[in-house]
């Protein structure tokens, strides 16, 4: 076993066991009631998206980019281009500068990382031991690690950082004709690593302490061979590339355009793209996003389930065979559960918007109930079968 890794044992009695697992049904409650609202809304915001982007891809128009048209005012418009802007961003630090949209100083301290893993074990009378083995490794990060909570001492790490990463946005960036607004120019990816110059004079405060390395400066004594809290800068850039977007036209800029929904459209993609390209885009994203909070609200649902029921498996356990058992049913059981009333929740809000679509998925609810019941009766049989019989009355 290597030097930096440690190990710790704990024991946990079963009457310990019996009281997280009740004080975890208020939780597991809670998670459960959660999964409700978070599935309602979703199918709500879903709908809602779609019609939104359905009438932006029927009323948005195409326009060039080398001109404003008064006529577009207030109408919601789409064009492609370079987007470009004029400014030299400079890092207020290491005055490192570039014609770009974006200008960012990313900071990284070597710090030691502490990973941990766990097995736990029953033991016969219902208590449980679990063996968790942490283990340290050094690494890259752009953030300060904490320390002090490390099982095992020897693994310091620096308090803070002596610089942190930063991002530098242009104010006048320009597509064509038009001046693009700071909701747009903030949806525009595509960094570059920026090298800095051989010419460039470190700043006073860094002389004799950093040295230029792969691009950039390093704080520390040897790059190739780095020490807990030596520290490397680089920087990137993003810069005049070009861009599509779907929007309201506002005099020579651009500001959401409101459709009849409520909701606003305010597109803007790398790359130069249609208008139907576009939209077609944004309802894909719409279908993924609601893919996971679906996913998000029935985990909610069967995770809360299994909270509530694990009290059973927990009291079984006094026999470790029999609270596998019971585990094993109960955590079926949750999962059907969570997968009716997921189920149900989304049909009756599709009621509301679809109601085709929304009786489908009940009839698909339905069969889901037959199910249940049939796996709970299962259920109760193996339960029945497994308990040993009652002693016989003493004479």
């Amino acid at each position: 076993m290597s030097e930096d890794n440690y190990t710790e044992v704990t024991n946990e009695s079963w009457f310990s066991r019996i009281g997280g697992a009740f004080k975890g049904i208020i939780f597991g409650f809670v998670l459960f009631i959660a999964a409700f609202p978070l599935l309602l809304w979703n199918e709500g915001r879903a709908v809602k998206t779609y019609k939104t982007l359905k009438e932006g891809s029927g009323t948005v128009i195409s326009v060039p980019a080398d001109k404003v048209t008064p006529a577009n005012e207030g109408k919601l418009v789409h064009l492609s281009g370079k987007a470009v802007t004029e400014a030299t961003l400079t890092d207020p630090i290491f005055a490192v500068s570039a014609n770009a949209l974006k200008l960012r100083r990313e900071v990284e301290m070597y710090q030691w990382q502490e990973s941990s893993k766990s097995e736990t074990k029953k033991k016969l009378g219902g208590g449980t031991e679990t063996v968790t083995e942490y283990s340290y490794s050094k690494v890259w990060s752009g953030n300060t690690v904490s320390s002090s909570s490390f099982k095992k001492s020897g693994h310091e790490n620096p308090n803070s950082m002596p610089y942190h990463s930063e991002e530098l946005v242009a104010d006048n960036v320009t597509l064509g004709a038009f001046t693009l607004p700071s909701s747009l120019v903030s949806k525009i990816s595509g960094s570059q690593a920026l090298p800095i110059s051989s010419e460039l004079s470190l700043p006073q405060e860094l002389e004799g302490k950093a040295k230029r390395h792969d691009g950039g400066f390093y704080l520390g004594a040897d790059p190739s061979s780095p020490q807990v809290g030596d520290v490397r800068i680089t920087f990137e850039t993003v810069p005049p590339t070009d861009v599509s977007l779907a929007a309201q036209q506002v005099g020579s800029s651009f500001a959401p355009y409101q459709a009849s929904t409520g909701d606003t459209i305010e597109l803007l993609q790398a790359g130069t793209h249609t208008a139907a390209a576009m939209f077609q885009k944004a309802q894909s994203d719409n279908k993924l996003l609601t893919w996971i909070l679906r996913a998000v609200g029935f985990f909610l649902m069967f995770a809360g389930l299994g909270m509530i029921f694990k009290v059973l498996s927990v009291l079984a356990d006094v026999l470790p065979f029999l609270g596998n058992v019971i585990g094993a049913g109960t955590g079926i059981i949750s999962f059907l559960i969570a997968a009716v009333l997921s189920l149900i929740t989304i049909a009756l809000a599709w009621v509301v918007y679809r109601p085709l679509f929304g009786i489908i998925l009940l009839a698909v609810a339905v069969g889901l109930i037959v199910l249940v019941k049939g796996k709970l009766g299962t259920a109760k049989k193996q339960t029945t079968a497994a308990m040993p019989p009652p002693p016989p009355p003493r004479s």
